[in-house]
């Protein structure tokens, strides 16, 4: 206790009041303490916790009272923090609606109004927003690509606009999307889909895209920034150089510390190795930037999390998000009549397709997949990330045709795709299927003809959602593929339900496809 308290008096003096500083930063002692002694299961309900008084006192009555003999933390907590709400209404389903009709009920349930002082870590946004649900009542990046194409299908535009004008605050406000709207998300941020946010809203509203363009740009410089001064065979922030200067990207998170929302979980994992801890939490980071947090595809033995190793692939999913975010500012840029950032684009965007190609495709598996750019090979087992190329036009025919067997003859389960080949028990591998990239994979074989191969994925997609929605009366994050009736399982937390793209892409595949 005397070095915890001595812990106190060395951490006073940078005492910071920024609304935008995380928890762990306004109060460092505390929250480790809280975070380290499991007073909450999940470790984000404190990161999320609302303060009931300004920062300098809440430390000073922690100071005060820490070295009492009959000090409890989980009563201070309860004293002067109130637990974040988890779903904002008394909101019940009722099953006997069918299952496109309780989607579009659940829109103003996970609905959150413009909000210009938020308390604790959650950012205040300038426009309605909505969020995936359960433990997640936030605004995610590449979560809501996926939930507009839902808003979209309900006629919802104007939703659709506050969402990327949303998005287009934080890239003015911060230099990037974080991403979630909370203070400990800033470090990081997630698959760059604002573009085809922007593209999707386009064809409502003509203009977005040239709207959008300085936003777009900007997003393209925080991807792309140090590509001045990065040298062959190495490595700055999100940037890898390879060995003929071409350049490509990776995950990368700004911070080399414990998650704030999975503290304890984190420094579980850097204390089973011996690696620098440093190193660890830096690709634990780089994964959750990923979204796929967490997955075999980022593990050097694929089997256990300390093995982690992110930050030293090249994901092929990332790489094409950032391929059409070029494709796409050329786009504004020609309707903005700038042919220099026109022309200058289009030559990036060419230099991005061929580079993928050459380092992420593999003609002996007939798949796209991860480059190591450590060890100079393709990386690990194929996983469904093999689809982006085709969702975003990077393939060529032969290999669209050659991605669409293997996704025939080893992805496809009784319930959709799976999301790798390994069942590690991590929630981003197999059985789980994901909403956002059954999504990815049915536009992906659409865009090449493959169209009876995407609509067998997609209906048995709408069957399984149907199927544990007619049981449970909920939507799901994420689903048991081999199984026609389980929400999926693994991951650092109980299952979800709610469930923002799981609702959009379910109504994006029924209207196409039909409910049966």
């Amino acid at each position: 206790m005397k070095k915890l308290f001595l812990l106190i008096a060395l951490s006073a003096c940078a005492t910071c009041y920024c609304q935008q500083r995380s928890p762990e930063e306004l109060y460092p002692v505390l929250f480790r303490y809280v975070q380290t002694e499991r007073i909450f299961a999940d470790s984000k309900t404190f990161a999320d916790a609302i303060p009931l008084a300004d920062t300098r006192t809440i430390r000073n009555a922690f100071a005060a009272d820490v070295v009492k003999p009959d000090f409890k933390l989980d009563s201070f907590v309860k004293r002067w923090f109130r637990q974040p709400p988890t779903q904002s209404s008394d909101y019940k389903s009722d099953s006997s609606k069918d299952l496109l009709a309780h989607i579009n009920s659940l829109w103003p349930v996970l609905t959150r109004p413009a909000d210009s002082g938020s308390a604790g870590s959650l950012l205040p946004l300038p426009h309605r927003y909505v969020v995936p649900g359960g433990r997640f009542q936030e605004l995610y990046y590449w979560d809501s690509y996926f939930t507009m194409l839902g808003l979209e299908q309900a006629g919802k535009i104007d939703m659709m606009e506050d969402m990327v004008a949303n998005f287009a605050y934080l890239i003015d406000k911060f230099g990037h999307i974080p991403n979630g709207t909370r203070s400990y998300y800033l470090s990081r941020s997630q698959p760059p889909f604002f573009a085809l946010m922007v593209a999707l809203l386009d064809k409502h509203r003509p203009g977005t895209l040239q709207k959008y363009l300085p936003e777009m740009r900007r997003e393209y410089d925080y991807w792309m920034s140090g590509a001045a001064f990065i040298k062959p065979g190495s490595a700055a922030a999100h940037l890898v150089m390879l060995k003929d200067s071409v350049l490509l990207n990776r995950y990368w998170d700004a911070a080399d510390r414990p998650r704030e929302e999975a503290f304890a979980e984190d420094m579980a994992t850097a204390g089973s190795t011996s690696r620098d801890a440093r190193e660890t939490y830096r690709d634990i980071r780089a994964a959750a930037e990923s979204g796929w947090d967490f997955s075999s595809r980022w593990l050097a033995d694929t089997n256990h999390l300390y093995t982690i190793q992110t930050t030293n692939i090249i994901p092929v999913d990332l790489n094409c998000l950032l391929y059409q975010l070029e494709e796409l500012i050329m786009e504004g840029s020609k309707l903005s009549g700038d042919s220099a950032n026109t022309k200058w684009f289009r030559k990036k965007a060419i230099r991005r397709k061929n580079a993928i190609i050459t380092y992420c495709w593999d003609e002996r598996s007939g798949c796209y997949r991860d480059y190591n750019w450590k060890t100079k090979r393709l990386n690990g087992p194929p996983t469904i990330a093999t689809t982006f190329p085709l969702f975003l036009g990077v393939a060529d025919k032969k290999q669209a045709a050659k991605v669409a067997d293997l996704i025939r003859k080893r992805f496809l389960a009784a319930n959709g795709v799976t999301t790798t080949l390994v069942n590690t028990g991590q929630q981003w591998d197999k059985p789980n299927g994901w909403a956002p990239l059954q999504y990815v994979t049915v536009t992906g074989l659409e865009n090449y003809r493959h169209d009876s191969l995407a609509k067998e994925i997609a209906t048995r997609w709408i069957r399984t959602v149907n199927t544990v929605y007619k049981s449970t009366g909920k939507l799901m994050e994420k689903y048991d593929v081999d199984n026609p009736a389980a929400a999926g399982g693994g991951g650092e937390y109980p299952a979800q339900d709610g469930f923002g793209w799981t609702n959009g892409v379910t109504s994006a595949f029924i209207a196409k496809y039909g409910l049966e």
